[in-house]
């Protein structure tokens, strides 16, 4: 039951995070986008100090920097403004110190695995090959007047792109207007942590790193093997243009880099499939703070199903690092809330896996919208934004289904603007807004609430150890969270019928013996004690959170 090492856990472990997506979080100025003062203005709603407002610990903003936009911001034409769609940057000084007064700490998207071709270092960079520039970029001459190596770009149909006044391709991963930049050149390096020293010495608290494992190529430009999937970036193992080895002392330097400032900290998005990758990037402590481990958004509903990946992640950290959950994101496959549906039953469900999410030994990463239910929005092919979505419909949709705007009340648009939206919004919004849930005590939102201002209070569930109780196959995910000489038992019911939860035999240590209490729960009264050292009759869907007061332990 490993906890956080160190007398004091930090505040990146013990916290939750809240992603916002800022082109559709709040619109403050009308026209139809999201921005920072729309963002200042809702700061009261994530945390404002009271068990009134939601409770959050961080807002993660993905990128707000100057962009042409052909990524919806991915694409980063400079590094040290603010793009003026989102506002300037006294908004966003603004937005910290609002933040900061908040106790909530503010997390930046950093991508530096490639800039926009509209970038005055890429500009420059095509001027010439003696340019100062040039080498900031993986350039290649080519075999034989083609592309050197088969490597896919995720937007485009090839990674290399020709450019006459230098007489070579450049390489770009995800579309042709996202050029690599060259991590072994040490100007660029340098360029690059002068970059992160701006924004952590204005006060940021941390950045989520993109596609950390994608920032060192091979320096043979080796092909890959290929493998057969359904879209052209799966037709390949990544073993040439992914994980280099080179990759890991880079992390090491970014972490030096940033533990040079008081209390800050990096997430890496690890672009894998594999728990193991995702965690040799936290290396013996000394790499990343945390990285995402994206297994719950590709698991079908079950306790068992959720429990297999949480084993997984525990084995493959090994101790070495804290773990990260997260069951909705900006990317595929969008929002659990309607990857979960089931009918009548989908809001049980959500509740379920919001107990979970909030419960589990890691920190805990919500998207927007999804503590009051807010589910994926089809979008007709000629409404799609998404460059993905537009070159792979119909066998990927694209990533716009789970970035409509925030549903804050049932007016037009949901609230989030006077003007029509970059997107629409969702037409449950009438129903389905913050208006609506904040004041009812069983809505989802209240949920929520309740739960992240329990786990705020009990530091068995924030930064306790944790220990599985039971195991696959079952309908009931059972575990316990301790801290000192407090136990706290997660009961969940993955289930819509009602299951029997048999406790392990143990002996006189058995955990579970004792006095014990609910501190929460969706089916039984608060504060009601139970022995739960023997059998326990869940209903359908229900959660419930003990603690033990009294006895063992």
């Amino acid at each position: 039951m490993t906890e956080p090492r160190g007398d004091a856990a930090k505040w990146w472990q013990t916290g939750v995070v809240y992603q916002i997506y800022p082109m559709s979080f709040m619109d403050g100025d009308g026209d139809g986008v999201g921005d920072l003062m729309g963002i200042v203005s809702k700061l009261d709603y994530l945390n404002d100090g009271t068990e009134k407002s939601l409770g959050i610990d961080a807002i993660w903003l993905s990128p707000i920097y100057p962009s042409p936009n052909r990524d919806f911001g991915y694409d980063i034409s400079d590094y040290r403004d603010i793009d003026p769609r989102y506002g300037d940057i006294e908004d966003f000084k603004l937005l910290l110190r609002e933040a900061h007064d908040r106790k909530i700490r503010v997390v930046m998207d950093l991508v530096i695995n490639h800039t926009s071709d509209q970038h005055p270092w890429f500009l420059e960079a095509c001027k010439g090959r003696d340019n100062p520039h040039h080498d900031w970029y993986l350039w290649h001459k080519g075999k034989n007047g083609k592309a050197p190596n088969n490597w896919f770009a995720y937007f485009d149909k090839r990674a290399w792109w020709w450019v006459d006044e230098v007489r070579k391709f450049y390489l770009s991963t995800w579309c042709r207007y996202q050029p690599e930049v060259n991590w072994r050149n040490p100007r660029l390096k340098e360029a690059m942590f002068d970059v992160i020293r701006f924004w952590l010495d204005l006060g940021v608290d941390g950045y989520r790193i993109d596609v950390v494992n994608w920032f060192i190529k091979d320096e043979k430009f080796r092909s890959n093997p290929y493998r057969l999937q359904l879209t052209p970036p799966d037709y390949q193992k990544h073993i040439y243009d992914r994980n280099r080895p080179e990759t890991h002392g880079l992390c090491r330097e970014i972490r030096q880099l940033v533990d040079s400032y008081p209390d800050r900290f990096a997430v890496g998005e690890v672009f894998t499939n594999s728990p193991e990758e995702a965690a040799s990037y936290y290396g013996n402590g000394d790499e990343l703070h945390l990285a995402f481990n994206f297994a719950f958004l590709f698991r079908k509903w079950g306790a068992s199903n959720f429990l297999r990946e949480v084993d997984a992640w525990d084995r493959a950290l090994k101790d070495r690092g804290w773990p990260t959950y997260t069951l909705s994101s900006h990317d595929q496959p969008g929002r659990h809330y309607s990857r979960y549906a089931k009918g009548k039953e989908t809001d049980r469900r959500a509740r379920v896996a919001a107990a979970m999410l909030l419960t589990l030994r890691g920190t805990p990463f919500l998207y927007y919208g999804e503590e009051i239910g807010m589910s994926n929005l089809k979008i007709a092919r000629k409404q799609i934004q998404d460059p993905l979505g537009k070159k792979y419909w119909p066998f990927l949709k694209g990533r716009d289904p789970a970035r409509t705007p925030m549903q804050w009340n049932g007016s037009p648009h949901g609230g989030f603007s006077t003007a029509v939206p970059w997107l629409p919004s969702h037409p449950d919004h009438r129903v389905v807004n913050v208006e609506n849930q904040k004041g009812d005590p069983d809505s989802l939102l209240s949920f929520y609430r309740e739960l992240i201002w329990l786990r705020k209070k009990t530091p068995a569930l924030c930064r306790g150890g944790y220990r599985a109780l039971v195991f696959p196959p079952t309908d009931c995910l059972a575990y316990v969270r301790a801290h000192g000489d407090r136990s706290v038992l997660v009961l969940l019911n993955f289930a819509g019928k009602r299951v029997t939860f048999t406790p392990p035999v143990g002996t006189g240590n058995d955990p579970l013996e004792g006095t014990w209490q609910v501190l929460f729960g969706t089916d039984r009264g608060k504060g009601s004690r139970l022995d739960v050292s023997t059998a326990i009759e869940l209903d359908g869907y229900e959660v419930l959170i003990v603690q033990r007061t009294g006895g063992a332990g």
